[in-house]
C-alpha cells in the first residue's frame, strides 16, 4: 500500500509538478504565452464584478496572477507527492481559481469545436478536483493512530 499510494501521488503530481515547470521557463516580463489568453479573460471577470458589486476593482496584473499559478502549481504539486494535505489545499486553491477562468465552455454554443474542446478540458480540471477532495477525505477518514503502527516489543526470555 505504502509504495503505490507514493507512487500513484507522484504520477497524479507530475501533471501540476511538470506544467508548473514549463510555465516557469516561459514566464518573461509579459507573463509567457499563457499571458495572451489570459489578460482578455480577467478584463471581462473584473468587469463582471465590478458591474454585480458596483465598486470599481483594480487591475488584475496578469505577470502577478500567473506567478501565483506557477507557485500553487509547483509548491502544492511537491508537498502533495509527500502526502500533505496542505500541498493538496493549494491545489484545489490553483482549480478552483482557473478551471472557470480559463475553459469558458460557457461562452460559446453547443456543437461549435472550442465549446467541445473547453467542456473537455474544464470537465477534466472537475474531475482533478474531485480526486483531491477524495485524497483529503481519505487522509482525514484514517485515525492518527493507524497512520503510525507500533512496533512489538521482543520477548526477553
Amino acid at each position: 500500500m505504502g509504495f503505490s499510494s507514493f507512487l500513484g501521488r507522484v504520477l497524479f503530481a507530475s501533471l501540476f509538478i511538470l506544467t508548473a515547470w514549463q510555465m516557469f521557463n516561459e514566464f518573461d516580463a509579459n507573463g509567457g504565452p499563457i499571458s495572451k489568453e489570459l489578460i482578455p479573460k480577467l478584463t471581462v471577470v473584473k468587469k463582471n464584478l465590478s458591474s454585480k458589486l458596483g465598486v470599481a476593482l483594480p487591475d488584475i496584473d496578469a505577470r502577478q496572477f500567473i506567478a501565483t499559478i506557477i507557485f500553487l502549481k509547483g509548491v502544492g504539486g511537491i508537498l502533495f507527492v509527500f502526502g500533505s494535505t496542505f500541498g493538496s489545499f493549494l491545489l484545489l486553491l490553483h482549480l478552483a481559481i482557473t478551471t472557470p477562468l480559463l475553459y469558458d465552455f460557457y461562452n460559446y454554443r453547443p456543437g461549435k469545436p472550442k465549446y467541445n474542446q473547453l467542456l473537455n478540458d474544464f470537465l477534466l480540471n472537475t474531475a482533478l478536483f474531485g480526486a483531491l477532495l477524495f485524497f483529503i477525505g481519505m487522509k482525514n477518514s484514517i485515525p492518527r493512530s493507524q497512520l503510525r503502527k507500533k512496533t512489538p516489543k521482543a520477548k526477553t526470555v
